[in-house]
């Protein structure tokens, strides 16, 4: 199984807080394990905010006024920004899936703050990540749902609507699940 660009989505009842409610990008999945951006976790600080502790001057307003997302538990003071395809940062940018690519180094940042940057983005603070098995696992123990990725899921849908949003990219009614799972 490889969720690489696919998205997870948070099952009621995982019995982990920072997860609750959760849609994550996984950015990469394989025998090695699973990491993952956390898309719908605004926290409260804004990215100008960011861009002035990093000395870099924010010169369109609506970038800076936007938040910085909780990417996840895992190096919360590393920063990462998932963006549409049609940016590369001089060879540092990964390419996810056709219309996801991600960067980690601060050209991304200089680039957004001066309008250089890519269409969509979203900065986040920290990932997800999982070692060998143990997504499948927490699959396998009914703690996520997994679902195809659109960038207009991704960008373009409020933050407090992306998990049932999510849910209906499959058709699922959040009043309907359960916290338990079963055995057939």
């Amino acid at each position: 199984m490889d969720l690489t660009g696919k998205l997870l989505i948070a099952m009621p009842g995982m019995g982990d807080p920072r997860f609750e409610h959760s849609v994550v990008y996984i950015c990469s999945h394989g025998e090695d394990g699973a990491m993952g951006l956390i898309v719908n976790k605004p926290s409260d600080l804004r990215i100008k905010t960011l861009l002035e502790q990093l000395n870099i001057p924010c010169r369109i307003p609506v970038i800076g006024e936007r938040l910085v997302q909780f990417g996840g538990p895992v190096e919360m003071s590393r920063g990462f920004v998932l963006h549409s395809a049609d940016y590369d940062a001089n060879l540092h940018s990964m390419q996810i899936a056709e219309d996801f690519s991600m960067t980690a180094t601060l050209d991304v940042l200089e680039d957004l703050a001066s309008g250089k940057g890519p269409l969509n983005s979203m900065l986040t603070l920290g990932y997800s990540g999982w070692g060998p098995d143990q997504l499948e696992d927490e699959i396998a123990m009914n703690g996520w749902l997994t679902t195809e990725a659109s960038s207009k899921l991704v960008f373009d849908v409020p933050d407090d609507e992306k998990w049932e949003a999510a849910l209906a990219t499959l058709g699922v009614d959040p009043l309907t699940l359960s916290a338990s799972a079963g055995r057939a």
